[in-house]
């Protein structure tokens, strides 16, 4: 079997990492450099029947003009007859939500560096005019060397003329702060302030200050701030915290004041970032305002419809910190965003199944060569929830099902994924002895 290769521009393009409504990110590699990166994928023809030029372009301009140590880095736009291609920094670390999944809460000094670069982070962005208006774990990722990324600016804002305040209500609830969701005019600076407190809390404590099944009921305790700390913060940290989460934006702490905070500058060392960088954006214009003439060249080598195949050095590159056994280490009490098993079954029969299986859960299911992609409506009935699998040859006869949150609630998608694998148990290989070290024997025969 051969395997499907494509090419956009420079770039070698792999396997679909992540995927939402309007976009999809792909693992890709600089054919010149050997660099990984990640490439998000847009359809024009959903930009313009959705009306979301403006937004898109609004999202790359600001990730050109936020560039930061603790932000994950945009490297060009490019465009093609019918798609757009942002070109992003592939982050290796995963999510900062995966580490808090996998340890529970965090030593308070850890929690406390992750806390500062995300400040550093995200008072650089309110220096340039931007607020994020989506800041949660999971849009937090972390590099190679444990460092924090701040990513994700699909909601973020940047200043009109003669406009104070914002008054879109945007974010993920729990985490927004209670001007946001009362529908005032709100300031995005003091708003971003919030969201980072409720990280930190998060952080430290492991869940969430502010956890309700309807939202009623969880926006009222947000709009009274009514939480309590665990026993375990220290004096120091309770008192940033309750700086933080009050509800009167007006009183509430800025990131001036976190950063003068006594617990914030233990052991804290920032970051010195050039006010002197230009930031170019020919790219972004070329892209938006030529939109049908401007575009690179796009290839297909092989159109044989088949599972992808993925080789090592893509299944080495996409693990979490280069550790091969997360791709196969499918521990019940561990579930990331993107999660995987591998099976023994022909390919038709996988995907069959998990067809079958869904269709018993109530799930419209969507299947296209060897992707399905199912949704549903969220467990508290507040959204729509909906996960994509898709099946990948590993090996001769054996076959990695890649599984991923598309949209909904993480914690909601762990448990759909814990449901839905114990109905696969039909499909599910798993090695003698049930370790990850004979299966990946087995694959390097």
């Amino acid at each position: 079997m051969k395997k499907v290769s494509r090419k956009v521009g420079k770039y070698e393009v792999g396997r679909t990492i992540g995927e939402g409504t309007f976009a999809k990110v792909k693992f890709a590699q600089n054919m010149e450099t050997g660099e990984s990166v990640a490439m998000k994928v847009l359809a024009k023809s959903t930009i313009l029947k959705h009306k979301m030029v403006d937004q898109i372009k609004r999202e790359i301009s600001i990730m050109k003009i936020v560039r930061h140590k603790h932000i994950v880095i945009l490297h060009e736009v490019l465009a093609s007859r019918t798609k757009i291609y942002i070109i992003l920094e592939f982050v290796t670390g995963g999510e900062l939500y995966d580490k808090i999944v996998n340890h529970g809460r965090l030593h308070e000094n850890d929690a406390r560096r992750y806390f500062q670069q995300l400040v550093d982070a995200v008072a650089h962005c309110h220096s340039k005019g931007v607020y994020h208006r989506d800041l949660k774990p999971e849009n937090l990722l972390l590099d190679a060397f444990g460092n924090l990324k701040v990513s994700d600016f699909g909601l973020s804002a940047l200043p009109q003329q003669g406009v104070g305040l914002l008054h879109t209500t945007c974010g993920t609830p729990n985490y927004v702060a209670p001007e946001v969701i009362s529908h005032r005019g709100y300031d995005g600076a003091a708003a971003d302030v919030w969201s980072c407190g409720v990280i930190l809390y998060v952080l430290m404590a492991g869940y969430l200050p502010f956890d309700e099944v309807d939202l009623p009921t969880l926006y009222k305790k947000i709009n009274a701030a009514e939480y309590s700390c665990p026993f375990w913060f220290s004096s120091g940290a309770k008192s940033l915290i309750d700086k933080i989460l009050v509800p009167n934006p007006k009183t509430r702490i800025t990131i001036e004041g976190i950063k003068k905070h006594s617990w914030f500058r233990k052991n804290y060392v920032p970051v010195k970032q050039s006010d002197k960088e230009e930031v170019d954006l020919d790219d972004v214009r070329a892209v938006f305002d030529d939109i049908e003439d401007k575009y690179v060249a796009e290839q297909s080598e092989n159109s044989e419809v088949s599972p992808l195949i993925m080789n090592a050095f893509e299944m080495i590159t996409l693990s979490q910190g280069l550790n091969l056994s997360v791709l196969f280490d499918r521990r019940q009490d561990y579930v990331r965003r993107q999660t995987r098993f591998v099976s023994r079954k022909p390919a038709k029969d996988i995907i069959s199944t998990i067809e079958t299986v869904a269709e018993s859960m109530s799930l419209k299911v969507h299947t296209r060569n060897y992707k399905t992609r199912l949704e549903g409506v969220s467990a508290n009935k507040a959204g729509h929830f909906a996960v994509v699998l898709e099946v990948f040859e590993v090996a001769p006869s054996l076959f990695m099902v890649d599984v991923r949150k598309a949209s909904g609630d993480t914690l909601e998608y762990h448990k759909f994924y814990k449901n839905f694998c114990a109905k696969l148990e039909n499909i599910i290989w798993r090695a003698e002895g049930g370790g990850s070290c004979s299966l990946l024997r087995t694959i390097s025969c």
